[in-house]
């Protein structure tokens, strides 16, 4: 096993076995609003502090951005992990039993390592790069979809962002009429492991944050799928507006949102 892929899946772990305890004693999570419909809890940051800890310990000269902690860094900026210690938070106030810690170490620039964890499944998605995806040790192929006809898009609403709202509706409207149905499921990251693992064809969202895509992204690539951003183009890393799935879903999906788009959207 790659070094860090160990260290990645030991911290994604421990922070899972924690946020699933907690979500037992729900009385003892206290959630605050950092923006708008935007949440976060004392589960979260005591997920991020266990992250930390365990990648510190074994990489205490790496630089490390996270979604709480914000950046990091280490003496090592050519090393980066990029964590999101609980993907999926306002499932977890709800009680909606579907979140994930989401795990990425990037170096100069490109991710290698990629940990997916759903702590209520124990579901560990994982990935190297060159060296294929895995679920719990098992090998991922995507779906094998040549259109949207009958496929089963993911999703996920631009609530952070909501001047999309008339575009995105736009582009939902227009999928619905050459795909099967969408799923939205609230965690991004899980998405993405779940077009890897062929459970959904495709998947997109706007405005996503790195640490929400940068494990999920490896796993879509090295399950033989693609990503981009809504022209076909690699812009997804700074906009976040992204697009996942095999190569002929994502030419199929471009192709029908290509009219919807707004000029944010191209960007």
């Amino acid at each position: 096993m790659h070094p860090m892929l160990n260290i990645a899946v030991r911290a994604a772990r421990k922070a899972g076995n924690f946020i699933a305890k907690s979500y037992e004693t729900p009385d003892a999570v206290e959630a605050s609003q950092k923006g708008s419909n935007d949440f976060v809890t004392n589960v979260d940051k005591e997920a991020e502090r266990i992250i930390i800890e365990t990648i510190r310990k074994s990489y205490p000269q790496h630089s490390i951005i996270s979604e709480e902690a914000g950046e990091l860094a280490g003496s090592d900026q050519d090393v980066q992990w990029v964590i999101d210690p609980l993907d999926g938070t306002t499932n977890f106030i709800k009680r909606l039993p579907h979140f994930s810690v989401s795990i990425a170490v990037r170096v100069k620039g490109r991710t290698e390592v990629a940990v997916v964890y759903d702590p209520m499944r124990n579901e560990l998605f994982s990935a190297v790069r060159g060296q294929g995806a895995q679920l719990n040790g098992y090998r991922l192929r995507g779906s094998s979809a040549r259109d949207l006809d009958g496929t089963i898009l993911a999703t996920g609403f631009p609530f952070k962002a909501k001047q999309h709202s008339t575009a995105y509706i736009k582009m939902v409207s227009s999928l619905f009429t050459q795909c099967a149905d969408f799923r939205r499921t609230g965690s991004a990251a899980l998405d993405l492991g779940y077009v890897a693992a062929g459970r959904v064809d495709g998947f997109f969202e706007i405005g996503l944050k790195p640490w929400d895509f940068a494990a999920g992204e490896l796993l879509v690539r090295e399950a033989g799928g693609l990503v981009c951003d809504f022209v076909g183009g690699h812009n997804y890393l700074t906009s976040g507006n992204i697009v996942a799935g095999n190569p002929r879903v994502v030419k199929s999906l471009l192709a029908c949102v290509r009219d919807d788009l707004s000029e944010a959207l191209k960007r």
